[in-house]
C-alpha cells in the first residue's frame, strides 16, 4: 500500500495535516539564514545537537538517535523487524509479523509492506478503548514489531497507563515502538525508567507537530544504548542535513514559542469541543493538536464544502471504526475559530 496524502490547495488553510499553523519560531529562520557556504559544503557534526535532545528528554548520552523525521525511525523499526525474523536460530522461513491496533497512523502498514511482513491488523474497540488483551492474545513466535501511538492518530486518545509495560513484558522477543508525536500536546511521555527495564522498547518523537518544523525533518528515536546501536547499522550515516540541525537547534532554545503554541492547542480543541456539544457531535477528547469527531453521513460533503472555501480538514471516514467522521488540527486559535464558523455557516445552509 503506498500512503496518499491528502490535497492540499495553495493558499488555504491548512487543518488537515496535523501541522503547526503558527509557522516555527522566529528564531529557527535567523538559524537557518546564518547556514553559511562551508556548512552546506561539509558533512555535518551530530554530536552537540544530540546531546541537546539527549537533554531535551532527560536521558543519558547515547540514548538519543536523531533520523530524517520520525518517519526514517518508523521505518529502520521495519527493516530492524525483518533482519531480526531473517536471523533467527531456528529459520523458518516464516515471515515477521507487525502489529498495529487500528485505526492508527497510515504509515506503519506501509513499513511494514516494504519488508514484506505479516500486517496484525487489530480491529478497534467500542469508543477506540486500547485492545490489550485482544493484542496480547495476538503475539506469536513471529511477532518482531507492535507499533503503538501515544496519544493516538487519529483518535487523539492516550494509552492507558502501564499498557506499554504490559506489552513489553509479553513480548520480550519483538521491538515495540511508541510513537508520540504529539506528546507535547500532550503533557505525557514515556521516556524514562520502562526504557532501560524494557530494552526492546523504542520511543519515537518529531519535532514537526508542536515547533513547526515539518518541512525540515527532524525526528527522534530514544531508547537503550544497545537497542539504538542495532538501528544505527541499518540508518544512513549522515541523514539528518545541516539545515535541520541548526534549525531544531533554535527550536529547542524557544521555549516560550513552545509553551504559546501548545496553549493555542489546548484553547482551540477546547473551542472545538464547544461546537460539537452544540450540534450533538459525538467527539473524542483528545490529547494531540486536533480532534476527530463524527459528523455522519455528511462528512465527505462537509469536507469538501469548507474546501470550497479555502480551509482544508481531514474526511477519516475510510479509517477502521470512523465511518462519519472527519478531523480536524487544533492550532492557533484564531484558525479554529475561523474554519468553525466557516463549518457553522455550511450546516446551517444545509439545513435549509
Amino acid at each position: 500500500m503506498s500512503y496518499q496524502p491528502p490535497t492540499t490547495v495553495a493558499g488555504a488553510l491548512r487543518l488537515h495535516y496535523n501541522e503547526n499553523t503558527a509557522g516555527c519560531s522566529p528564531a529557527v529562520l535567523a538559524a537557518l539564514a546564518a547556514v553559511t557556504r562551508e556548512d552546506a559544503a561539509f558533512y555535518p557534526d551530530y554530536a552537540p545537537i544530540t546531546a541537546r535532545c539527549e537533554r531535551e528528554f532527560g536521558v543519558d548520552a547515547g540514548w538519543v538517535q536523531l533520523t530524517n523525521g520520525l518517519d526514517e525511525g518508523l521505518q529502520v523499526a521495519a527493516q530492524w523487524a525483518r533482519s531480526a525474523q531473517d536471523t533467527t536460530s531456528n529459520r523458518t522461513g516464516a515471515r515477521p509479523e507487525v502489529i498495529i491496533t487500528e485505526p492508527t497512523f497510515e504509515m506503519y502498514d506501509a513499513y511494514a509492506e516494504t519488508v514484506h511482513a505479516n500486517l496484525v491488523r487489530l480491529p478497534p474497540e467500542p469508543d477506540f478503548r486500547f485492545p490489550l488483551d485482544r493484542l496480547l492474545a495476538a503475539l506469536t513466535a513471529n511477532t518482531r514489531l507492535i507499533y503503538l501511538t501515544d496519544p493516538n492518530n487519529p483518535t487523539g486518545l492516550p494509552l492507558p497507563a502501564d499498557a506499554v509495560q504490559a506489552v513489553a513484558e509479553a513480548a520480550p522477543h519483538a521491538l515495540v515502538l511508541v510513537d508520540e508525536a504529539y506528546a507535547d500536546f500532550s503533557g505525557r511521555t514515556s521516556i524514562g525508567p520502562l526504557l532501560d527495564r524494557c530494552r526492546h522498547v523504542v520511543v519515537g518523537r518529531t519535532f514537526a507537530k508542536a515547533h513547526g518544523l515539518a518541512a525540515l525533518r527532524a525526528g527522534a528515536l530514544v531508547a537503550h544504548p544497545d537497542t539504538l546501536d542495532e538501528l544505527r547499522r541499518l540508518l544512513p550515516p549522515f541523514s539528518l542535513n545541516v539545515a535541520a540541525i541548526r534549525a531544531l537547534a533554535a527550536a529547542l532554545d524557544d521555549r516560550a514559542c513552545l509553551d504559546w503554541y501548545v496553549s493555542e492547542s489546548v484553547t482551540s480543541r477546547t473551542r472545538i469541543y464547544e461546537f460539537c456539544r452544540r450540534h450533538d457531535f459525538p467527539f473524542w477528547p483528545s490529547q494531540a493538536n486536533f480532534v476527530l469527531f463524527r459528523v455522519g453521513d455528511r462528512a465527505t460533503a462537509v469536507v469538501n464544502a469548507l474546501a470550497e472555501r479555502r480551509i482544508l480538514i481531514r474526511d477519516k471516514s475510510a479509517a477502521a471504526g470512523c465511518a462519519g467522521c472527519v478531523r480536524m488540527t487544533a492550532g492557533v486559535v484564531a484558525h479554529t475559530e475561523r474554519a468553525l464558523n466557516a463549518l457553522e455557516e455550511i450546516l446551517a445552509s444545509r439545513a435549509h
